[in-house]
């Protein structure tokens, strides 16, 4: 195995335990065994069990960003753009089920609500994963603001409204594993702009 591939398989099990568990439930020894790289190679790449899981919070957002650039690109109507994001949710937590057994929700959500402040790495990170998240949804709501699409108003405030509706979302399917939750998204997402349903123009 190279130095490469090790560190690969550390960070991917990082992800899976984390995700599946939690932060604190995870030791390095886990990850060891779950990646099949001894300790020792574990210290050649991380100081410590908060660097990699900084680590596999970047690698993670790395995979999705793409995914993002494409659902919310500019070359569509910025109405569109969000309801692809709502249906996205939901196929992508199905595939996650079928693949891990049960709905698992955000994965840097999942950390960065378990350390809220500490591990203040962490902590940082999943923030700042978050605000990328979110300014993504923010563009898309200032245009649709912009073209007359919305009722004009804060696009910032409206990020953060819809942000929080669509994590209470993910977060309540991954306790209840409950995909339904999510399958009503294209619906109710709307309802955290004020608005009674999907509007016409995001068809």
């Amino acid at each position: 195995m190279s130095r490469g591939d090790a560190r690969e398989r550390l960070i991917r099990a990082t992800i899976d335990l984390s995700w599946t568990s939690s932060y604190g439930a995870v030791s390095v020894d886990a990850i060891c065994e779950r990646a099949q790289v001894r300790k020792g190679s574990f210290y050649h790449f991380f100081a410590s069990k908060d660097d990699l899981v900084v680590a596999a919070l970047d690698a993670h957002w790395e995979t999705r960003r793409p995914v993002l650039d494409e659902l919310f690109s500019a070359s569509r109507p910025p109405l569109q753009r969000l309801a692809r994001y709502f249906a996205h949710i939901s196929e992508r937590q199905a595939e996650i089920r079928g693949q891990y057994g049960r709905v698992l929700g955000c994965f840097h959500n999942t950390i960065g609500s378990e350390c809220v402040q500490r591990p203040p790495a962490v902590a940082a990170k999943a923030q700042e994963i978050s605000l990328a998240l979110r300014r993504y949804l923010e563009t898309a709501l200032r245009d649709a603001q912009a073209a007359g699409a919305l009722p004009p108003g804060d696009p910032v405030a409206a990020a953060k409204s819809l942000s929080a509706f669509v994590q209470g979302a993910l977060a309540q399917a991954r306790v209840h594993d409950d995909l339904e939750l999510l399958r009503q998204l294209p619906r109710t997402g709307w309802l955290a702009l004020g608005l009674a349903g999907p509007p016409q123009q995001s068809t």
